[in-house]
């Protein structure tokens, strides 16, 4: 567990790094998560090793949510004045999320399809 648990850290380090070191606007943790699905889908056997620990760490992610709920608590005030504004943003970005999901799957389908056809010429 501790060595699952230590390669999910470090990965979120490397994310973090990597950021810090090209600039990039993506957050460290969703880029590491990234490296770590690669290295994933490159080496299948760490998928073993990490299944227990990730796992139990999903059974607890209630948890997590815990400090933004606490925190949309203590800022109720500025929550209830800029509710408007914080409605649209997450009514617009549940849209253009699940838009741009669509076409994503959509494209991958075409491109799937393309590919069976090429293999079976």
């Amino acid at each position: 567990m501790l060595y699952a648990l230590g390669a999910l850290l470090l990965f979120q380090l490397a994310g973090e790094a990597v950021t810090q070191l090209l600039g990039l606007p993506i957050p460290g943790p969703v880029l590491g998560m990234a490296l770590l699905f690669t290295t994933l889908a490159w080496k299948r056997s760490w998928a073993e090793r990490l299944r227990e620990t990730a796992s139990g760490m999903l059974q607890h992610l209630s948890l997590l949510f815990v400090p933004a709920g606490v925190g949309v608590m203590l800022h109720a005030g500025r929550v209830a004045h800029e509710w408007l504004a914080i409605g649209a943003a997450l009514l617009l970005g549940t849209v253009v999320t699940l838009a741009v999901t669509a076409l994503t799957i959509r494209a991958g389908m075409r491109l799937q399809a393309a590919w069976r056809r090429e293999a079976s010429e």
